[in-house]
């Protein structure tokens, strides 16, 4: 066995099994109503760009923390690639600017939750995300709250991001999961692919219970998500000013939103 071998066996898994289960049994489908995926509307935008600037930028006085969940269930795997370039993206506009450590979280197949180190290297990041790959599977919505609320008992956390399309889980019990993370202070920002019904009242639900935010999008928003992730990301982890630099160059266009809304308020 070579050096670099006997290296790559000694270092720690990048992915430990995450969260806990979620109470009431197995998970019950989504009811069969889920409209049609439709772009966000300016009002979606404005709502959660609103909700943004209202959230207090705690990175400012440390480094922030912040933990992204996806899920990798067999029903995002028509826009996976593109959604895991977006989320990188918008790590790499964190990187320019620094201060925020990042711990990543996926759920798939059968049970399959696991969360990664914390790490602050965007490329590392980039890196984490393309290990992981779709299987099929109910979501784990619980378990990824769950694990957010035990993380931030260890050390503070600034937020929870979760990028997912849909909600196969008993909305009291992730409404109640979300009650834990509000009493620790700990908003979430859901971004929610497509328009299914069923998710986005959950979801809207969880984000008002945190204090968190929730927004739709779909492969004809896709520029708009990067620069809204980019924008949050940077506000994240420094403050305004670093807003204001990201809005004067070339992808600052989240950020001139996000100004814009920060002025009308």
């Amino acid at each position: 066995m070579s050096a670099d071998d006997k290296k790559t066996r000694a270092r720690a898994p990048d992915w430990t099994p995450a969260g806990a289960p979620a109470s009431g049994g197995v998970p019950r489908a989504t009811s069969a109503d889920a409209s049609t995926p439709a772009p966000s509307s300016s009002a979606d935008v404005d709502a959660f760009l609103a909700r943004v600037k209202s959230m207090a930028p705690q990175a400012t006085t440390g480094r922030g923390r912040l933990v992204f969940a996806m899920d990798a269930t067999m029903s995002r795997q028509p826009t996976w690639d593109m959604a895991l370039a977006l989320q990188a993206d918008m790590f790499h506009a964190v990187g320019e600017v620094g201060g925020l450590d990042v711990q990543l979280v996926f759920f798939r197949g059968a049970g399959e939750c696991r969360s990664s180190k914390w790490v602050s290297d965007p490329d590392d990041l980039a890196r984490l995300m393309t290990t992981v790959q779709c299987r099929g599977g109910y979501t784990q919505i619980g378990k990824v709250l769950s694990h957010a609320r035990q993380e931030t008992e260890k050390r503070k956390i600034n937020a929870l991001v979760y990028v997912g399309d849909c909600m196969e889980e008993a909305v009291d019990d992730l409404c109640g999961r979300a009650g834990e993370l509000a009493l620790h202070g700990v908003p979430v920002f859901l971004f929610q692919e497509g328009r299914d019904r069923t998710a986005e009242s959950a979801f809207r639900e969880i984000a008002r219970l945190t204090k968190g935010a929730w927004c739709a999008f779909d492969q004809g928003s896709a520029d708009q998500l990067r620069a809204l992730l980019r924008a949050v990301a940077v506000y994240a982890s420094g403050g305004r000013a670093a807003l204001v630099r990201l809005s004067q160059t070339r992808d600052g266009a989240g950020a001139q939103r996000l100004l814009t809304q920060m002025k009308r308020n």
